[in-house]
């Protein structure tokens, strides 16, 4: 009857951006065909995972008895994939906007960031995290084909068919099943993955702890296990890795795991993971995934901010808790009692075992914070209940440290001499920068331990941290140092500038470089250098201005004063000369020499073409005949 014909094929034609990422994704990006069979079982399983959450909060659904399940049919002569699920399908406007689209802003700009080398990463690894992980499958296709019914008692069968070029059609078909049904041919140069044993390596590598079952023809592949249910003892190693390679989409082993069974006021399992190295996004929130939460075994989300404090936002894992609804959203877990007395343990949990980690393994917990160690210092710029047991956990390289290795700042205090009254820092880029720092000379002279300070969120640090164990922190780049000379005293100190000559010259060094400067001091804390620039009272630290100037290039820094080592020789021969003659040329020059080498040193000489003229020309009056 003409009442019972299906609507013909409707035709659409992808966005512009889509045909860029398409032409990206199959000819620029994966270098492991086989992924594509990784992304395909985990949209399955994502389908699954929805309509058993429709299931149990009593949503009416197409087939309420049907096996969740994902099944992979192969036809090895024909080199044909079926892959098919009983989730949740799709309805039109799914296919249009889900599979028609690109899913996240910044996909196509990351993907041609790959192309075009800028970024260091393989895009096999990558791609299902901006979930366009279905079209790697034209990696391996000319052509697929999807069949799908949603799960609303009401909604017809479509197929969605594509070459995965500039168009893809929608038509309505017969479909008694709900689910989706994806099939397609593989291309010659692929054809081998049409076999059982191939398909099933790639399912035990990649997708071992699915949670449905995953079949290739009558048999069934992976673990489907709740992992994080089971007793510790009944757990291997190999199985924690494989999980957590699973959960993390990690293709290394972890650093260490947590398993909590916890019960009393709140109740929840949880099996959770420090990775062995820093995960991609680096303190990048929109890369960045964490904890996954499940309620009674039924995922709800794949990235719970709520279970952890940010500086904990590294580790990777489950928690299951029967004590949330099922229907918790996000704006529940923020405000629930539930989740914040669960964030309470795991993070206790967690600053515990890196705690035992000092003590028991010291040389994990080194390798531990020279990956994560920033995590922990901004934790002490954003938390307050935990404030003394992340202060316990900092460590610093110093100057009486190996290139690598690490002090603490109990350790440092321990070692300090009691005339001792403050604990001191120096910021630079690296300790290779920091340790050619005349502000050190001092300190290295008298064998006075300084904090080596060399990655920027080290400022914020110290800043939050202005005191330890009642002695303050500061950087020893500042003009307010309590620096207390010896009783004993060197030959140079000896030969040092004294009384109306050390005036003068002082002077003199105010006079010719005028309000570049706050003043013009005498150095305690020189002993080889002839001059340094540090800050006064109000200025701030080196490394911190550094910083402004890379955020407005505008931005000028607080005058600072150059001390003066009034015992190095040069300072004593330029005394001389101005004694002799106060308007002496030389003497100009030298003194701007002395100030700009200053600023050179500190990385902000501006104009380094006049202090290269000066170089030049007091060479050349050095090699006279």
């Amino acid at each position: 009857m003409e009442e019972d014909r299906k609507p013909a094929a409707q035709e659409f034609e992808y966005k512009a951006e889509m045909k860029q990422l398409l032409h990206l994704i199959v000819h620029s990006l994966y270098t492991h065909p086989e992924v594509f069979m990784r992304e395909l079982i985990s949209n399955a399983s994502d389908a699954l995972n929805k309509v058993r959450f429709m299931q149990v909060t009593n949503t009416p659904v197409h087939q309420p008895d049907a096996e969740l399940r994902i099944s992979i049919d192969i036809n090895e002569e024909k080199h044909r994939i079926v892959v098919e699920d009983s989730g949740v399908g799709m309805t039109r406007d799914d296919l249009i906007e889900r599979i028609g689209t690109v899913a996240s802003s910044g996909t196509l700009e990351f993907l041609r960031g790959v192309k075009e080398g800028e970024q260091k990463l393989d895009g096999s690894q990558l791609i299902g995290q901006f979930g366009v992980g279905f079209y790697s499958v034209f990696m391996v296709t000319d052509e697929v084909t999807i069949e799908t019914r949603h799960a609303d008692p009401d909604a017809k069968g479509l197929r969605w068919k594509s070459r995965g070029e500039g168009t893809f059609t929608i038509e309505e078909i017969e479909k008694k099943d709900r689910g989706t049904r994806i099939y397609f041919n593989l291309k010659e140069d692929v054809k081998d993955l049409a076999s059982d044993w191939h398909i099933k390596e790639i399912i035990k590598k990649y997708s071992n702890f699915v949670d449905f079952p995953i079949y290739v023809g009558k048999d069934k592949v992976n673990s489907v296990t709740a992992l994080w249910q089971r007793k510790k003892e009944e757990i291997s190693k190999e199985e924690l890795d494989e999980f957590y390679k699973f959960v993390a989409n990690d293709f290394r082993e972890p650093m260490d795991h947590l398993h909590l069974h916890i019960e009393g006021r709140v109740n929840f399992s949880a099996l959770i993971f420090v990775p062995s190295e820093a995960p991609m996004g680096y303190f990048d929130p929109r890369e960045e995934k964490s904890l996954h939460l499940y309620v009674n075994r039924v995922f709800i989300q794949d990235d719970c901010k709520e279970l952890v404090p940010e500086y904990l936002r590294f580790i990777k894992g489950v928690v299951d808790t029967e004590d949330l609804p099922l229907n918790v959203s996000r704006e529940v877990t923020q405000s629930s009692p539930v989740t914040a007395k669960m964030r309470e343990i795991i993070t206790n949990r967690m600053l515990g075992m890196l705690e035992d980690w000092t003590k028991s393994d010291p040389d994990r917990y080194t390798d531990f914070f020279r990956k994560f160690g920033n995590y922990l210092k901004l934790g002490l710029t954003t938390e307050f209940s935990n404030r003394e047991r992340l202060t316990e956990l900092l460590r610093f390289e110093t100057s009486k440290t190996e290139p690598g290795k690490y002090t603490s700042l109990k350790e440092y205090v321990s070692a300090m001499d009691e005339d001792q009254k403050e604990i001191y820092y120096l910021t630079g880029e690296s300790r290779s920068v920091v340790e050619k720092n005349p502000n050190l000379e001092y300190f290295r002279k008298n064998n006075i331990e300084v904090l080596f300070l060399t990655d920027p969120v080290d400022l914020f640090t110290v800043t939050s941290l202005p005191d330890f164990d009642g002695k303050s922190i500061v950087s020893i780049e500042k003009a307010d140092i309590d620096i207390v000379k010896d009783a004993k005293k060197d030959e140079k100190e000896e030969e040092a500038l004294k009384g109306r000559e050390a005036k003068d010259i002082l002077a003199r060094f105010k006079e010719i470089l005028g309000d570049r400067v706050e003043d013009v001091v005498e150095s305690k804390r020189l002993v080889d250098s002839v001059a340094t620039l540090v800050v006064g009272k109000e200025g701030l630290d080196p490394q911190m201005e550094r910083m402004m100037k890379m955020m407005d290039k505008n931005y000028s820094g607080a005058k600072k004063l150059l001390e003066v080592n009034l015992g190095h020789p040069l300072v004593r021969n330029l005394a001389r000369i101005n004694a002799a003659n106060h308007e002496d040329p030389t003497l100009h020059e030298a003194v701007e020499q002395i100030y700009e080498g200053a600023l050179l040193i500190e990385d902000n000489l501006e104009n380094p073409m006049d202090f290269v003229r000066r170089t030049m020309e007091f060479m050349q009056q050095a090699t006279r005949e």
